[in-house]
């Protein structure tokens, strides 16, 4: 069975890291039709909108989309273009693994780090409920929207998903002490739901805690759901710990749309030198693989990639080798076949 997918390219180094992961796809005879659109400052100076319609309707379509990093046009309107993307297809559950890749060096060379972040997509304090109090930007405020309805659907979201994984434990973070409200609220769903899920461990803890416990321990974390600000900040510090966020993918996950992508900028400094490292998008590609049911193929790919890596010899410079963004392209593609 063949898939239809959206692709955009996006800005920067977002050209080389997608034609490299659709280069690996094609090794990997994942069986996608791709429908190429634009987003992003390269679409906003060619057709007056960085956002244009047919992209969403191609998105739409199809139900999948992979992304390469995007630039949001200044003066445009627009927030953020992939919070718009989001919001139009109320991808609401925002997935990030972060996961040892032996043979890299990091911060934790004696630890198995393998975690995913599961993030509440839709509400909380980006929702983008804020006012300016006059006179003269006297103040600002901001309102956390946390409705039953969408913490009870992310928190399902990330039960499910340990379940579907194989995983043992799910913890949620809050700020309930101080939320009494808010964050209550997103703790009483998270305590009444996993009664339901009686062969995955719970536990929850306070974000700043939290913080603490990542950089002492992170070993000791499975799958972690929580809110939009809060999974926002985490997700990074998760990266971090596993090796940058080069190594890091992302899925946005909606009920009738998806968007998979690296979670990174779009690096202006080394765009068109061909010195980008291609493993986030790579990764979001695996994880689109998973979704679209090419699971076995999703392994392939995420075997090949650490494989390439703990090898050590076609690694790109942000990782410490000398490799460029074909060289390492090369050796995956070698891995597969091989």
């Amino acid at each position: 069975m063949s898939f239809k997918v959206s692709l955009i390219r996006g800005d920067g180094i977002g050209p080389e890291i997608v034609d490299a992961t659709v280069r690996v796809l094609d090794a990997l005879q994942a069986d996608i039709e791709w429908e190429e659109v634009r987003a992003g400052s390269g679409a906003f100076k060619d057709l007056g909108t960085p956002l244009p319609e047919e992209t969403i309707s191609s998105i739409g379509r199809n139900g999948v989309v992979l992304k390469g990093p995007l630039e949001t046009p200044i003066g445009t309107g627009f927030r953020s273009i992939n919070v718009t993307i989001r919001k139009h297809f109320d991808m609401y559950a925002n997935v990030r693994p972060a996961k040892t890749t032996p043979g890299l060096a990091t911060r934790f060379q004696d630890v198995a780090i393998d975690m995913v972040i599961v993030r509440e997509n839709t509400e909380g304090a980006y929702a983008g409920i804020e006012h300016v109090i006059p006179p003269n930007r006297a103040a600002a405020e901001t309102v956390i929207l946390c409705t039953r309805w969408a913490s009870e659907r992310i928190v399902r979201h990330a039960f499910e998903y340990a379940r579907r994984c194989g995983r043992k434990q799910v913890t949620l973070v809050h700020k309930a002490n101080i939320l009494k409200e808010t964050g209550g609220l997103f703790l009483e769903v998270g305590q009444t739901i996993a009664r339901e899920y009686d062969d995955i461990a719970f536990n929850d803890i306070i974000i700043d805690n939290m913080c603490m416990q990542m950089v002492r321990r992170p070993e000791q974390f499975d799958v972690i759901v929580t809110t939009n600000l809060f999974g926002d900040i985490l997700s990074d510090l998760a990266a971090g710990l596993i090796g940058g966020l080069g190594l890091t993918p992302g899925a946005n996950i909606g009920n009738g749309a998806s968007m998979f992508e690296a979670v990174h900028g779009t690096a202006p400094d080394i765009a068109g030198k061909g010195l980008a490292n291609p493993t986030a998008l790579l990764r979001a590609a695996g994880m689109m693989l998973d979704h679209l049911g090419m699971v076995d193929k999703g392994r392939r790919l995420e075997e090949s990639i650490a494989a390439v890596l703990a090898h050590g010899k076609a690694i790109t410079g942000d990782l410490g080798g000398r490799a460029g963004t074909a060289e390492y392209t090369d050796a995956l593609i070698a891995e597969i076949g091989g």
